[in-house]
């Protein structure tokens, strides 16, 4: 966001995940009640504000891939999503309680992997760079080693896509 010369401030939300039951839903819906729920609880805390909260999922055949809780279950998602095509999907949500704004959208990138020997995905786990990252691996970081093509935004792959964000703040800012 400072690339593209907003000024903000990082304020995390105080939500439990986990409570967000990932069955009942499909990805989509998921990663915007999340956003929505972390935007929300920053606003409750700064009401005058333009908050914004988002949130990343991979869609793996409507499988919703978090983050990966520990080095095995990295290795297992790693070994799923790159034996085929997967989407990711960030979720950006604005809040302002004072005035009522409430908007969330979302947007979808297709992922083509390239394939992986063990080797690789062996590295890829003991560097620990799958950490705290949804699909356990991070574009920006390995994107030439992990990935073929994308068909949509890069900047969604990384976590924050500046094309939607950019058009649902236009309605804000002059």
């Amino acid at each position: 966001m400072a690339e593209a010369g907003y000024k903000f401030r990082v304020v995390a939300a105080d939500i439990e995940e986990l409570g967000f039951l990932r069955e009942t839903i499909g990805p989509c819906e998921y990663a915007k009640r999340l956003a929505l729920a972390k935007a929300k609880n920053v606003a409750a805390k700064f009401p005058d504000s333009l908050v914004i909260g988002a949130d990343t999922v991979v869609d793996f055949e409507g499988q919703i891939i978090g983050k990966p809780s520990d080095d095995k279950e990295a290795e297992q998602i790693i070994r799923k999503l790159f034996s085929r095509t997967h989407k990711v999907i960030t979720a950006v949500a604005i809040v302002r309680i004072n005035d009522g704004v409430e908007i969330v959208e979302s947007d979808t990138t297709a992922v083509y992997p390239k394939k992986m020997s063990a080797e690789q995905i062996a590295e890829h786990i003991k560097s620990g760079n799958w950490q705290d990252k949804a699909g356990a691996y991070a574009i920006q970081e390995n994107g030439d080693e992990f990935v073929e093509k994308i068909e949509g935004s890069l900047t969604n792959v990384m976590g924050l896509p500046m094309e939607l964000l950019g058009r649902l703040l236009k309605r804000f800012i002059d």
